[in-house]
């Protein structure tokens, strides 16, 4: 029988809380916990290209190498040159969070420079992982991200609200 592959989609929002916590959105928390054989730890690195973080779970490490094989055939292919030691340094160069029953993670302070994360992070489903943005940040990509920035609007706009029968 075929493995399923676990699939990250949609958005989620969080505000740094007490302890300098994220929380992790519900729909991420699930497929992050499915995908980490129920454990609840999430893979957290620096995107290759893109000034945010991306996350995934423990089930993404048996697709690595297959990358790592895809992406030297096409170097070769286009003749370019690819040091399969740093890329591989790279891809698993990812730290391991844990995170509670609630989605409560402290990421580490090196990620949160490497991300330029502050008070507020956007999650963006990306199929095979997720990205984790400085709402700031995602705001300076360009038109391809309309949606993911409109969604990131909302949902600040929502943390803004005053809280029902608060003040």
């Amino acid at each position: 029988m075929a493995v399923r592959p676990f699939s990250y989609r949609g958005q989620g929002f969080s505000l740094r809380g007490e302890k300098g916590r994220f929380v992790l959105p519900p729909a991420f928390r699930k497929v992050v916990r499915d995908s980490s054989n129920d454990q609840r730890i999430l893979c957290v690195a620096k995107h290759d290209r893109w000034d945010c973080l991306t996350g995934f779970g423990l089930s993404r490490m048996d697709e690595l190498d297959e990358q790592l094989d895809r992406e030297e055939e096409r170097a070769l292919r286009l003749d370019k040159d690819f040091d399969r030691d740093t890329r591989s340094a790279q891809l698993y160069g990812f730290m391991e969070v844990p995170f509670d029953d609630s989605g409560r993670f402290i990421m580490p302070d090196y990620l949160v420079g490497l991300g330029g994360l502050e008070e507020q992070v956007f999650f963006q489903g990306g199929g095979a992982f997720f990205t984790i943005w400085n709402p700031a940040k995602l705001m300076e990509m360009g038109d391809d991200w309309a949606a993911a920035k409109a969604a990131c609007n909302a949902m600040m706009a929502e943390t803004d609200k005053p809280k029902r029968g608060g003040k």
